[in-house]
């Protein structure tokens, strides 16, 4: 047999062998169908007890990035990864996620969101999102008289645990509203939604947060409503219109005191490597020193932290010094460490950050028997060059609340001057 036969036997026999599934086209087999891309807007839904509670969504070209709206608030994920027909939207800094399937034609997404909650316990609401973000809530049929509800409420939030006030600070244009409520522990942050119909709907989602306001405008001319988060918490509210001049809220400065009998703040936790930190170390004297109480679940402390890390920055070489006392969710060290860790790294924090208890407050108090109470995170105590406890300020407002946010954060950064302006006296 010849050379030139046997290399085509040797061909053909190879050819014999292939199987169908083998190259392009083989055994008439199309080629998989490229993923539908996802990139674009939405319309999100999580399904709350009190209905849906929707938002705007928002996927990068690239398909691994993505933010949500809240009127005008952008919320960036970490991180979007995708899987074939599965997508996955991170809050790492929360440890929350949405996870969902995408239908063969890319035009719907459903699946969860998922949280870990307090005693490390999941929080979870079915999701669903349809492309195109026409309006947030659906409209409402019918037609009523146009009214405007913008401007300052008074507003009494209630529960099983009692009543507390708030404030509610309302914009309303067309039938589009945005706002917010300022309680005595911060605000509930930026809040987009519609008034019709005599209806007010507000909502917000920030992967660690879902809120959902729903309330009626009374003949009388009251709001009187619902509020609902996550898939247990629910209260029942009402407001007036606040009249000129009118204080709703307690006094942030007023609500910690000082313990009395108790002389002096000491105290001692370990950081994120485990090592003990204390006030009286060598590093800290002479110096005045803000204690930051917060928690990387809060919201408010994810909108102060970024405030604290810039004046660190700024006044650190005039002396200033910063720490941090965290109260997480669920007392599994390792973890709470991990949680803190994102929170530093989110917000690019160099000032030192100390674990030292879980978020209930009864139980917080006890860990600082230098104050009486704490009634939010955060709570900042300023104290000065000699360590002496000179002011302690409750809560924090947003950038959510407009001008009360820009005056509350000009008299904060006033008062870490006059501390920096004060001579050592021992």
């Amino acid at each position: 047999m010849s050379v030139r036969v046997v290399v085509l036997v040797v061909i053909l026999s190879i050819l014999g062998c292939t199987s169908e599934d083998d190259g392009p086209g083989a055994g008439n087999k199309s080629a998989p169908t490229p993923a539908v891309s996802i990139a674009g807007q939405w319309r999100a839904v999580l399904a709350s007890p009190g209905g849906e509670l929707p938002f705007e969504l928002v996927i990068g070209d690239d398909q691994r990035s993505g933010h949500v709206l809240n009127g005008e608030e952008i919320v960036p994920f970490s991180e979007v990864t995708r899987d074939g027909q599965q997508v996955e939207m991170n809050y790492r800094w929360y440890d929350s996620e949405i996870t969902a399937e995408i239908s063969a034609d890319g035009a719907v997404m459903r699946g969860r969101w998922r949280k870990t909650h307090q005693d490390g316990v999941d929080s979870s609401l079915p999701f669903s999102a349809t492309r195109g973000m026409a309006v947030r809530f659906l409209p409402l049929p019918g037609q009523s008289a146009a009214k405007d509800i913008s401007g300052t409420w008074a507003v009494e939030f209630s529960d099983e645990d009692g009543s507390e006030p708030a404030q509610g600070e309302f914009v309303q244009i067309g039938n589009r509203v945005s706002g917010t409520f300022l309680t005595p522990t911060g605000d509930y942050r930026f809040l987009a939604g519609s008034f019709e119909q005599d209806r007010l709907r507000l909502s917000a989602f920030d992967g660690g947060h879902v809120f959902l306001f729903d309330a009626a405008l009374t003949a009388d001319g009251r709001l009187v409503g619902d509020f609902w988060s996550r898939e247990t918490y629910h209260a029942t509210w009402q407001a007036s219109r606040a009249s000129e001049g009118q204080q709703i809220l307690p006094d942030a400065w007023a609500q910690v005191s000082q313990t009395d009998g108790v002389e002096g703040v000491h105290f001692s936790f370990e950081n994120l490597k485990g090592q003990t930190v204390s006030l009286d170390d060598p590093r800290f004297a002479g110096k005045p020193v803000l204690l930051n109480l917060f928690g990387s679940w809060c919201p408010n402390c994810n909108d102060e932290a970024p405030i604290l890390s810039r004046w660190y920055t700024e006044y650190k070489d005039q002396g200033l010094e910063i720490i941090g006392l965290a109260y997480e969710y669920t007392g599994n060290v390792e973890r709470d460490r991990e949680m803190i860790g994102r929170f530093k790294a989110r917000h690019n924090i160099d000032y030192e950050l100390l674990l030292v208890g879980t978020y209930d407050k009864s139980d917080a108090a006890a860990t600082l028997d230098f104050i009486d109470n704490i009634i939010a995170y955060p709570t900042t105590i300023f104290l000065d060059r000699n360590h002496t406890i000179q002011k302690i300020h409750s809560g924090f407002s947003g950038p959510g609340t407009g001008s009360h946010h820009t005056e509350m954060v000009a008299e904060l950064e006033s008062e870490v001057l006059s501390l920096l302006s004060e001579n050592v006296t021992k």
